[in-house]
């Protein structure tokens, strides 16, 4: 019973935290603190609050081990779970105040910010998914990050097809609107004034 994607010594780890043995859970914790804090910190308002989702997600995946099938992926299994522990503390925490509206079959793409994106470091847009509102961040992570379908993610969070439509419409309408402000202010960086 081999583990794919992992090297012996992480199959070592997995099999260590199906004993319950605090140093292979330790150990796990360090060698996926960096992939798990970056999906808690696409869907948590803050440090503290992407904090608290990596340590129940962390919790979960030590709580279920067990049901980790060994013929898959680790690295997708502790992922989902990170995933759906930011969805379950995004929904005990927000709510869905004003961003409700429904708009049917809405499509924008706007080619002069997709060319902009291509010229952004991961931390920069990053920053600029996290400056939006809660409710827009998690419908554009799961959507365009996580990829699931509006179906799915209406039943995940609790609200109408539409209003995941509508709230991802927002999103990306509010993105370009950055992204357009930062190829703005990055390109007069660049412009000396004559003297």
């Amino acid at each position: 019973m081999g583990i794919p994607e992992l090297d012996e010594r992480l199959g070592e780890l997995v099999r260590g935290c199906l004993r319950n043995d605090r140093r292979a859970q330790k150990e796990l914790y360090r060698h996926y603190y960096v992939t798990a804090m970056g999906i808690c910190l696409r869907y948590a308002n803050n440090k503290e609050d992407a904090a608290s989702i990596l340590n129940e997600g962390f919790y979960k995946v030590f709580s279920h081990i067990s049901s980790y099938d060994f013929t898959r992926s680790f690295t997708i299994w502790i992922s989902k779970i990170m995933t759906n522990t930011a969805i379950d503390f995004y929904r005990a925490n927000l709510r869905f105040t004003n961003h409700t509206h429904d708009l049917e079959h809405l499509e924008y793409v706007d080619h002069e910010a997709q060319s902009i994106i291509g010229r952004l470091h991961y931390k920069d847009l990053l920053r600029m998914i996290h400056s939006l509102s809660p409710a827009y961040r998690a419908v554009f992570n799961l959507y365009a990050i996580e990829g699931y379908p509006h179906e799915e993610i209406a039943q995940l969070l609790g609200i109408s097809i539409g209003t995941s439509k509508s709230n991802l419409f927002k999103a990306r309408a509010k993105l370009i609107e950055m992204l357009k402000v930062s190829d703005l202010v990055g390109s007069t960086k660049n412009i000396k004034l004559e003297e």
